[in-house]
């Protein structure tokens, strides 16, 4: 069985001092570099927004940051201004290790966000992820990053429904947990026996 790490969004703006930091969210980047040598392939992903992205509530007028908004493929947060292609929020973390074999860029369409690594979030739009891991005959993945409740939740739901068997590391991971958003993503996850490591 071939292993590839993910590494999802270990990137500055969702660190602390970020535009949209998760608790703790720096707390992931030692235990990520030390996991990195076991694996066959490591794939990092990155948010990556133009400005004024749909996603972000600066682009609706009387909408604040987490309130919700109907899009043509659903119900989508409408998040704080971050990631901003080319800007020091967008970059990875200054202590994460960046050598990995693949960096897969997401959330650069104007008019669609993207939590997965492997789709937009109308779970169509393909970002080359599957077909990457499919060359190089990966057939196991483990994740770890930020937020657990959104982009590793919803990487991993993708990655299973694909057939890839999926491991999250939890203790590599930290959330935002908003409105319940922990507990109903470790749930899904688990619903479709992805291998929840504490």
């Amino acid at each position: 069985m071939t292993q590839a790490l993910i590494v999802v969004d270990v990137q500055n703006d969702f660190c602390p001092g970020g535009a949209l930091a998760v608790p703790g969210g720096d707390e992931v980047v030692a235990p990520i570099n030390a996991m990195m040598d076991r694996f066959d392939a490591v794939i990092l992903t990155q948010d990556w927004h133009p400005a004024g992205h749909t996603s972000f509530a600066s682009s609706h007028p009387g909408k604040d940051s987490f309130d919700t908004a109907e899009m043509p493929y659903g119900t989508q947060v409408l998040w704080p201004d971050h990631c901003v292609q080319g800007s020091d929020g967008a970059a990875f973390h200054k202590g994460l290790r960046t050598d990995g074999d693949l960096i897969i860029r997401k959330g650069f369409r104007p008019g669609i966000d993207s939590y997965s690594g492997f789709f937009e979030n109308d779970h169509s739009t393909p970002t080359g992820l599957e077909g990457y891991l499919r060359s190089r005959g990966i057939t196991a993945l483990t994740l770890a990053g930020l937020a657990t409740d959104f982009c590793v939740a919803f990487t991993a739901l993708d990655a299973a429904r694909l057939g890839f068997s999926v491991t999250v590391e939890l203790a590599a991971c930290r959330a935002i947990d908003l409105d319940g958003s922990l507990q109903a993503a470790l749930e899904g996850m688990e619903s479709k026996n992805i291998n929840l490591q504490s």
